[in-house]
């Protein structure tokens, strides 16, 4: 597997991250939430310091996916890559059903 270097900013601090090119998007869209959440934090509240601006940002995020996987558990929303994966299992099933009846 490659691994490349990319250069990022969150917070307006460079950071230097190493990635693969399959998951340099999500990679990025992960620093992009991240940057946007530190930024709403140092913007609407007294918190200073990057450190403690790091930490409400972690637990705001924290929170969200505790939220999220709460609402997955009750069957309010759908993980998308089980389903896939599910869905991908059925079809080669499928597939092998055919096979043996078209065979016959």
């Amino acid at each position: 597997m490659t691994t490349k270097q990319i250069e990022v900013s969150i917070l307006g601090q460079p950071y230097r991250l190493a990635c693969s090119p399959e998951t340099e998007a999500a990679l990025l869209e992960a620093v992009a939430r991240v940057d946007a959440e530190m930024n709403k934090i140092r913007a609407n509240s007294n918190v200073r310091g990057q450190d403690r601006i790091a930490v409400m940002a972690a637990l705001s995020l924290a929170s969200e996916l505790l939220k999220l996987q709460a609402s997955v558990r009750h069957g309010e929303s759908f993980p998308a890559e089980e389903i896939r994966r599910t869905m991908h299992q059925m079809n080669e099933q499928l597939g092998t059903v055919i096979q043996q009846y078209s065979v016959q």
